[in-house]
């Protein structure tokens, strides 16, 4: 029963359901006016998984870091360019004509 709990891979899916959980609830529960400022956090927090990625591409384990690791510097980058797309637009809808 001992390493049932203490799985890595399993402690890891835990994490990834309870985040999907909390995560699809604090996003609805954010008003349109607070989108654009929470899109900048956003941003920054996937630049920042973007190099922890980068760390994992680079290591020396044979290939299940480096396809992880690369699966999350294209997700990261598809974040990234996404919000800062989104946040763009959202600046323009604000500027006078």
């Amino acid at each position: 029963m001992e390493a049932l709990i203490t799985n890595p891979i399993l402690i890891g899916l835990y994490i990834l359901i309870l985040s999907i959980f909390v995560g699809f609830e604090v996003i609805t529960k954010v008003p349109p006016t607070l989108h654009t400022p929470l899109m900048s956090g956003a941003n920054a927090i996937s630049g920042i998984t973007i190099l922890a990625a980068l760390t994992c591409v680079r290591t020396d384990d044979p290939t299940t870091a480096k396809i992880l690791g690369f699966a999350a510097v294209v997700f990261a980058m598809i974040n990234v360019v996404g919000g800062f797309l989104v946040t763009d637009r959202m600046l323009h809808m604000f500027k006078r004509k």
